[in-house]
């Protein structure tokens, strides 16, 4: 079984990913926490969890203490959720040794990439994150982490642009479905083969395509 531990002070945000988490086949729960740093440290050694889901924010833990935990605690996979952050903020919690990095207006789908994304040891940022990132060229060229995530452009049908164009701008696949007036059968077929296209297997490699490919604007202003 693969125990996940989910430290986040916010109720509604704890509970949602509890319940979510626990749909999941293979997955242990393990008591979540709440506290504050102290807490959290005492249950990662307690449970000693394959995955932590953690908005550290909440807790009062700095971005540098983020990055002491990740190094300590290395055989845990860190999986951060928060809120927007500062521009200067995101680029440190990149750097700090996490495995993936959400926001918490995700949609279900890129949730659930970053959890099995993190567990086998791949690097995972939301469409948001990852579009706000590629439209700095100096992060683009120098950040390995953005490296390990690009994908080569290959040809694909108008239609199928358009549903990557849905994916980089984190729209949901019922939400693309309305835009292009399609079923929400179809977008997921065509989602599916964008994907074995592209040679990716989560949204991330969707959206390094669609930014390598100048298919959306990437001005985003965290």
């Amino acid at each position: 079984m693969i125990k996940v531990l989910i430290a986040d002070k916010n109720f509604l945000s704890r509970v949602g990913l509890e319940l979510l988490v626990g749909e999941l086949q293979g997955f242990d729960l393990v008591p979540s926490v709440c506290g504050d740093k102290l807490d959290l440290i005492n249950q990662l050694q307690l449970s000693k969890p394959n995955l932590l889901i953690a908005d550290f924010i909440s807790l009062g833990i700095t971005v540098e203490e983020l990055k002491t935990l990740s190094k300590k605690y290395s055989r845990t996979k860190f999986l951060v959720i928060t809120e927007f952050l500062p521009k200067g903020d995101v680029l440190k919690v990149i750097d700090s040794d996490i495995t993936s990095y959400l926001l918490k207006d995700c949609e279900r789908i890129e949730i659930l990439e970053a959890i099995n994304s993190s567990i086998k040891g791949e690097k995972f940022m939301c469409s948001k994150i990852m579009s706000f990132l590629a439209s700095s060229p100096e992060i683009l060229t120098n950040n390995s982490f953005i490296k390990s995530l690009a994908c080569d452009g290959i040809p694909v049908t108008d239609r199928e642009l358009d549903v990557i164009r849905g994916i980089a701008e984190g729209l949901s696949n019922k939400l693309i479905a309305d835009k292009l007036k399609l079923s929400t059968h179809t977008v997921n077929t065509h989602r599916k083969n964008i994907m074995s296209k592209l040679g990716v297997n989560n949204t991330a490699g969707v959206v390094m395509f669609a930014v390598k490919n100048q298919l959306l604007e990437t001005d985003f202003s965290l």
